[in-house]
């Protein structure tokens, strides 16, 4: 949200596009670290998904970067852009923790009734929230559910959040960075939804 807020001030849409996607980048990266602290044969699973993910991210974030000419973005007043607050606050903490108990106990409940269905179906709508403490809650298996769902759900619940970020993108960042935001994301939720399908295979 940041960085789309931060293109009605710069000048080369470009940067911004490729910052936005780098930030996915790390995603995958820090999310694949958590797996391999905490369940280390999800982690292994979901390697070479996160391995492609990673790539095409990189070499999109480069293209933009090197190759894509940025238009000129409009010139605006705008306000100075805060930074977020401390992330350590008390607050998120405790915020991070429901939603930790929550979907923890909301998971066992869905699987319970719904089974894998429930799970697939969970993972996309868990998608438009804080996903960490959803996919912690998977990499601990507190619930007997076969590790190939686990890696589909959190492939899943990635796809859902790289679409919620490309909203965001498009509604609080200037129209010239729009087109190829859609273009980046598209490519990465079209990548996201092939390599879930192939697990469901």
């Amino acid at each position: 949200i940041i960085l789309a807020r931060k293109s009605k001030e710069m000048p080369e849409s470009n940067k911004l596009v490729a910052a936005i996607i780098l930030a996915t980048t790390m995603m995958y990266l820090r999310i694949f670290l958590l797996a391999l602290f905490f369940n280390k044969d999800i982690a292994f699973r979901l390697a070479p998904s996160f391995a492609l993910f990673i790539l095409i991210s990189a070499l999109i974030a480069l293209y933009f970067l090197k190759f894509h000419r940025g238009k000129p973005l409009a010139e605006v007043d705008t306000a100075t852009i805060k930074a977020h607050g401390n992330p350590l606050e008390f607050k998120t903490a405790l915020v991070f923790a429901a939603l930790f108990i929550f979907f923890g106990t909301l998971t066992g409940v869905i699987n319970k009734h719904f089974g894998t269905g429930g799970i697939n179906a969970l993972s996309f709508v868990v998608g438009v929230t804080d996903i960490d403490p959803f996919i912690l809650n998977l990499f601990q298996s507190k619930w007997n559910i076969e590790n190939a769902v686990l890696v589909m759900a959190v492939l899943n619940a990635i796809t859902s959040n790289n679409l919620l970020k490309m909203v965001y993108g498009l509604s609080f960042g200037d129209k010239a960075i729009r087109k190829p935001l859609i273009i980046g994301f598209a490519v990465l939720i079209v990548l996201g939804l092939l390599l879930s399908f192939a697990i469901h295979l």
